[in-house]
């Protein structure tokens, strides 16, 4: 299915098992610049809630989605995530509502918690059987380094806003911190996320690190010392769970006619490594001498190319790296 735009996987995920990803948001359009990134600075800074793609044409896709699942697959979670911020979708609820009338599957959003502070965002996805929202930075002046938010965003607003949906909200929340070296992993940026996580009383949280090529090639994990640091004062709250390596199991690329179409969807929303998307593929059906030729052309076109990150290479898309003087204008 070729004309797929914007659901994709199942794809393996730590924290949902398999999750078949909904993107309802074009690629690298966001409210924040993270220096974390794995998809590049975003292009698009907005904080304009639209429908960026017809959501009858969504809803038809995840309906198909589920239909090929019926093939053995398996899909624990049917996630909206998107290649920027899911709830800049203004019909994000209604597809939320529309999928639980298709298929018994629960339902995640997987969101940097931005914009919680507005009543129709909160009610959009309320529906959803659990909300990952993010929390990386304690202070605002650490907030505006590392997440370089839309300029009209408030750290306080923000933070109240995904404090009140944990109020409001009757599925489960599981909060995201992402450590970066030397941004928020000291003892004082630590005791405030953690007096943050004090009000919003999540049911899990989880402490991730940069595994992929980030947007910013300084933003590198902090060392072990830290990071059992994190662990210790965020677990004072509730259990955390760390990240820290990549994900392992099955990308499914089932729908994709050649090789090239296939390394192109993987890699666009997950940088990997060769041998990685070469098992992945394999696994699809396709013989390796097709999936190395199609990495040759790919890259002597120019769409993909490689890239080290903490002593391994990984195969980007070009347009994940394009842009990047508007990403740090936007987050002024």
């Amino acid at each position: 299915m070729t004309d797929h735009k914007v659901v994709y996987g199942p794809v393996p995920s730590r924290r949902l098992g398999r999750s078949l990803g909904v993107g309802p948001i074009p690629f690298k359009t966001c409210d924040y610049s993270c220096v974390y990134c794995q998809l590049g600075r975003t292009t698009q800074m907005t904080i304009e809630r639209k429908d960026f793609f017809p959501p009858q044409a969504i809803l038809k896709e995840i309906e198909q989605a589920l239909k090929i699942d019926e093939h053995g697959h398996g899909i624990d979670f049917v996630t909206f995530v998107g290649e920027g911020e899911p709830t800049l979708c203004r019909s994000i609820g209604w597809l939320i509502r529309k999928t639980k009338e298709i298929t018994d599957i629960p339902i995640a959003v997987d969101t940097n918690g931005s914009l919680l502070y507005r009543a129709d965002v909160r009610a959009d996805i309320s529906g959803a059987d659990v909300v990952m929202p993010s929390l990386d930075a304690g202070t605002a002046k650490t907030f505006r380094k590392i997440n370089r938010p839309h300029r009209e965003l408030d750290f306080e607003a923000v933070v109240t806003g995904i404090e009140k949906f944990s109020r409001e909200y009757s599925g489960e929340i599981w909060m995201e911190v992402m450590l970066v070296k030397g941004l928020n992993d000291t003892d004082e940026e630590l005791e405030a996320i953690k007096s943050i996580l004090e009000r919003i009383e999540p049911d899990r949280t989880y402490l991730n690190v940069p595994i992929r090529p980030p947007a910013e090639p300084w933003a590198v994990p902090p060392d072990k010392e830290a990071i059992a640091l994190a662990d210790a004062i965020l677990s004072e709250v509730n259990p955390v769970v760390a990240i820290t390596t990549e994900e392992t199991g099955e990308f499914s690329t089932t729908g994709f006619t050649t090789p090239e179409e296939a390394i192109m969807a993987i890699i666009r929303r997950h940088p990997m490594r060769e041998e990685q998307v070469i098992a992945t593929l394999k696994r699809e059906r396709f013989q390796q001498s097709d999936i190395e030729d199609s990495f040759a052309r790919l890259y002597e076109s120019g769409r993909i190319k490689k890239v080290r990150y903490r002593d391994s290479l990984f195969w980007v898309t070009v347009e994940e790296r394009r842009g990047k003087g508007k990403g740090k204008q936007a987050a002024s």
